[in-house]
């Protein structure tokens, strides 16, 4: 079995809370998640903040700007992306100030190529995903922004072993040919599977990190996913169907960021850490592995991001994601 980037029994969060107090969201991160916590994106905070905007600004010589309330490919610079610039700016300046002194494994999260192309519209109109072309230049230009994005992020936390985490909600859609057009009266082509995990690769190979990717969806490509390098891939348990395949990737040493509490409070509580350590070894065990390898291999996380929560619950929730995965440590 590898060597994972991560401690055993470890818990992080997806990505996204709610609020657009950075500073209060990274105290939450860093109280809440101290084994493995990752910088935290407040999409409430508008166009910039939200997951393509986001990451269009880590592109390089590819400038975007906001046309009928798309991102889309600019000729040059503009105020979208000065805004997206200065909020990400904010983000890393609360980091280095609170993360001062800190040692151990850090996530960041950026949109994948796929779905960045996807959710991308070329200056003449459409998605950037009907040229091939497009979304090559587009993953090369990603790929050296989330290099240039890593180094910064390791040299104001030297201490931390950075992670990057590749959202990728898109992925399966991209691959199945059902992204529509413009129109709605079609969809653009499929992207087969050596092509996905090739366009993927591009970026693991770039980043200078361990890269887990995510894909919240029930359809999970999990050999494009290894065959792109990734260390692990984050999911949510409830959406996985089909045992076999997960059991092929765990057997192949593939990380699991296993999204085993709910996003939204069933009943208005959040779920007890005893529960949720109780459904991820359940899974385990059904897949027939060594018990000693389940806090190993295995991340705690909510099922997905946390924008549409309340705070109350977003706190009460990643401190049961840590607690369950001590506990499934202690076994």
């Amino acid at each position: 079995m590898p060597d994972f980037p991560w401690g055993p029994g470890a818990a992080t969060g997806i990505g996204s809370l709610p609020g657009i107090d950075i500073a209060e969201a990274q105290r939450i991160v860093l109280g809440e998640l101290p084994g493995l916590p990752h910088l935290p994106e407040l999409p409430d905070r508008g166009p910039g903040a939200d997951m393509i905007g986001r990451t269009a600004g880590f592109l390089v010589e590819l400038p975007v700007e906001i046309y009928a309330g798309r991102w889309q490919i600019s000729s040059r610079p503009g105020k979208d992306l000065r805004q997206t610039a200065d909020l990400l700016e904010r983000d890393l300046d609360q980091l280095t100030e609170q993360a001062d002194g800190y040692t151990g494994p850090l996530k960041i999260q950026a949109a994948g190529p796929w779905t960045l192309a996807a959710g991308l519209d070329l200056p003449i109109g459409g998605r950037m995903l009907r040229d091939p072309g497009a979304v090559r230049d587009l993953t090369d230009s990603l790929a050296e922004g989330l290099r240039r994005h890593v180094a910064d992020v390791r040299k104001r936390v030297p201490g931390a072993t950075i992670l990057l985490q590749l959202d990728e909600p898109s992925l399966p859609t991209v691959m199945a040919g059902r992204v529509p057009t413009e129109s709605g009266l079609s969809a653009y082509r499929e992207v087969d599977g050596p092509d996905a995990a090739t366009r993927l690769r591009t970026v693991v190979d770039a980043a200078g990190a361990p890269v887990i990717v995510h894909c919240c969806a029930p359809q999970i490509p999990l050999q494009v996913i290894r065959d792109a390098g990734a260390v692990a891939v984050a999911l949510d348990l409830s959406l996985i169907k089909d045992l076999d395949p997960l059991g092929e990737a765990i057997e192949a040493g593939l990380g699991i960021f296993a999204g085993a509490a709910p996003t939204r409070p069933p009943g208005g509580r959040p779920p007890e850490s005893k529960q949720i350590a109780e459904r991820v070894s359940t899974l385990w065990r059904r897949l027939g592995f060594p018990p000693a390898r389940l806090p190993e291999q295995v991340v705690i996380t909510p099922a997905c991001g946390l924008a549409g929560a309340p705070v109350g619950y977003v706190r009460a929730l990643l401190k049961a994601c840590t607690e369950a995965g001590r506990r499934i440590a202690e076994v």
